[in-house]
């Protein structure tokens, strides 16, 4: 049985009909989107589910009668974990495919590398993963969390719920984790962490060899009361929590909180070390509600159905649910613009309120990104995470952070429509 989860944003909304028959770019029977994920290469262990969730997505559209009378059809590339081949695989989905929409891209270098083009020809992009905020695009919504709804109070709660004094920033070398942890690090000082108790250090994308680097947070962790905050991406996951495992690190001697391990990424990686330690995110599988366990439902079957590696044994996640109500939200915005054209459907997004298989959210009302809550999860023996902390309701986004920005000017957004 499918979600019902979005009925009432994929139908009963603004028909307009007339202005579809009217229009010979929409005289079509299909409406093309662009799916534009990782499907080999370093990043695959963690994109290929949202290309999995997208695909669903569409496929309920599909059978709830598609969006303005038009059936969606997916086209779906890979820029193969390779960070210039995004912009040339966006610049095809949008000047030979002529999508309607992209939704795609995982890591911000990539998000970074096709920005130029969405902006350059006006064209939409759905992004779903959580960043480093210090961007306003008007050609990108941000599904996933800015610096506030994640990293901040992540580190807040480290310090107030279990007194942690030290903390190791460790992530990989781009642009997330270094502007990331220039975040973290500014709240740290501001609540008085001294310099010295805060280490950085930075590894290239699909790191294996952590003996060295687990060998000086041992170090670092020997008096107490010390953390890893984690902005590691892709399959250096894997190495590094196996080396913290091998070296006797615990949770309980020094707990890691990842920003990019979530139940996607666990299934990959052998899970009974690793209980105890920590995740940010604002959804997790775990999340107790009958439409979450719908659409947890929903995509294990669309999973088995489809003969997808895993079949049945899929998990869902922060990132997987945001690319999900992404595809949710653009259809619901088309039909109550009653088109596809970007501009009209950029305003119809702002402000939208809809309900995601992890509880109630809203699009903000000017700034691009997502009105969400925020969890801290900690990692169970079966590979999911117990909700140990939640925000008391929704989180409005911050695009730029005033712990950057303290003189309160934030820069202007850019992109939109052609002058």
């Amino acid at each position: 049985m499918k979600s019902n989860l979005f009925k009432k944003l994929t139908t009963a909304l603004v028909a307009a009909t007339a202005l579809c028959a009217a229009s010979p770019a929409l005289a079509e029977d299909t409406v093309k989107i662009g799916i534009l994920h990782s499907l080999s290469g370093t990043m695959a262990i963690s994109e290929t589910s949202l290309r999995d969730v997208v695909l669903m997505a569409v496929e309920e559209l599909n059978a709830n009668g598609g969006v303005l009378g038009k059936k969606v059809e997916p086209v779906v590339v890979d820029p193969a974990s390779n960070w210039p081949l995004f912009a040339e695989k966006a610049k095809e989905l949008i000047n030979k495919e002529e999508v309607a929409v992209t939704f795609g891209c995982w890591t911000s270098v990539s998000r970074k590398s096709v920005l130029p083009v969405y902006e350059e020809n006006n064209a939409l992009l759905f992004y779903p993963v959580q960043y480093e905020g210090e961007e306003q695009s008007l050609n990108v919504f941000y599904t996933g969390a800015s610096p506030n709804q994640q990293l901040v109070p992540a580190a807040k709660y480290m310090i107030d719920e279990l007194e942690m004094k030290k903390f190791y920033l460790l992530g990989t070398d781009y642009v997330f984790p270094r502007t990331a942890n220039k975040v973290l690090k500014a709240y740290l000082l501001s609540v008085g962490v001294p310099e010295e108790n805060i280490m950085e250090e930075y590894t290239p994308f699909h790191h294996q060899d952590y003996q060295s680097i687990v060998a000086k947070i041992k170090k670092f962790a020997s008096g107490g009361n010390a953390c890893v905050l984690s902005t590691i991406n892709g399959d250096s996951n894997v190495p590094f929590y196996k080396e913290f495992a091998n070296q006797g690190l615990t949770s309980e001697d020094c707990p890691i909180v990842a920003f990019s391990v979530s139940e996607d990424e666990l299934r990959a990686m052998e899970v009974p070390p690793l209980v105890g330690h920590l995740a940010s995110w604002n959804y997790f599988q775990s999340i107790n509600s009958a439409e979450n366990k719908a659409f947890v439902k929903a995509f294990k079957e669309y999973c088995e159905k489809n003969n997808l590696p895993g079949g049945k044994d899929r998990v869902t996640c922060d990132p997987i649910e945001a690319a999900y109500f992404g595809v949710k939200v653009w259809a619901a915005a088309a039909e109550k613009a009653g088109s596809f054209d970007v501009d009209k459907v950029r305003e119809a997004v702002y402000g939208l309120e809809f309900d995601a298989p992890g509880g109630k959210k809203k699009m903000h009302e000017d700034n691009q990104h997502t009105y969400k809550p925020v969890y801290i999860g900690e990692i169970r023996k079966d590979g999911q995470f117990d909700i140990v902390w939640e925000s008391d309701g929704l989180v409005e986004p911050d695009s730029y952070s005033s712990l950057l920005h303290k003189d309160g000017k934030f820069p202007a957004p850019t992109g939109g429509p052609k002058k």
